[in-house]
């Protein structure tokens, strides 16, 4: 519903009159075409302040109201990848103009912050199924003897994540608020690694290119040792991908 627009100094003045001439709420409410409410709040600030003008506010009067907090966080749930420039477009329809950070800010104070969406694998809804009847499965202490192996590669100058950082304008320069990079990608190396319910285990710097004979020479070495240190039990499993190079027929 629309803000009503505010009572004339002169208006508020007669409630007042009326009031110290001894009429009631509901009658001044009825003779001059006010709502009871409205009487009683006029009433009541003449009584505390002594006077019926409009009092000077604190600061710049806020634009974006309940309602319209409501709306926007509305949207936002309803479609998370909304911008801040179509939500303004979104409220400017309702009458409701503010700058995008504003927007922005009032979403933050309500606890919605804009992050790097996660990335997982696009699954079919049986694969997704498949995964949760596993899942269930395996509740109890199935993990507690598995060795899960993996490699990654780790750059120590590159772009693999993105980053960001919190500066002020004019500051994109300065050192602290800079990622460094070096020509021809920098330095990088591939590792191997493995890890279980107990904690994690070896891991082993891979040097040249990773092929099946590399992989296989690095499980002869590693997996059994990891598997004594962790002290699994009999009959436990590796875990692994299903990389070429761990699916091959030699491996």
């Amino acid at each position: 519903m629309p803000r009503r627009k505010e009572l004339s100094e002169d208006l508020r003045s007669r409630i007042v009159d009326l009031h110290e001439a001894g009429k009631g709420y509901k009658s001044i409410s009825k003779s001059l075409d006010v709502h009871v409410s409205t009487v009683r709040q006029t009433v009541y600030k003449w009584r505390k302040f002594s006077t019926v003008a409009t009092l000077p506010t604190r600061g710049r009067p806020v634009k974006m109201t309940a309602r319209a907090q409501r709306r926007m966080l509305n949207e936002v749930k309803k479609n998370p990848r909304v911008s801040a420039k179509d939500l303004q477009k979104s409220l400017a329809h309702a009458n409701i103009f503010v700058d995008t950070s504003t927007i922005r800010k009032t979403l933050i104070k309500n606890g919605v912050h804009g992050r790097t969406p996660r990335r997982k694998p696009l699954l079919s809804k049986k694969n997704i199924a498949a995964r949760l009847k596993f899942a269930k499965e395996h509740l109890d202490h199935y993990w507690q003897n598995i060795l899960l192996t993996d490699e990654t590669k780790i750059e120590l100058f590159g772009k693999n994540t993105q980053h960001y950082v919190w500066r002020k304008k004019g500051t994109a320069h300065q050192h602290q608020n800079l990622i460094h990079t070096v020509k021809h990608g920098g330095g990088s190396i591939m590792v191997w690694g493995c890890f279980a319910a107990p904690g994690p285990k070896r891991i082993v710097v891979i040097g040249g290119k990773m092929n099946s004979r590399v992989y296989q020479d690095i499980l002869q070495e590693n997996v059994r040792p990891s598997v004594r240190q962790q002290k699994l039990r009999r009959g436990w499993v590796m875990q692994q991908d299903n990389d070429p190079k761990h699916t091959s027929n030699s491996t």
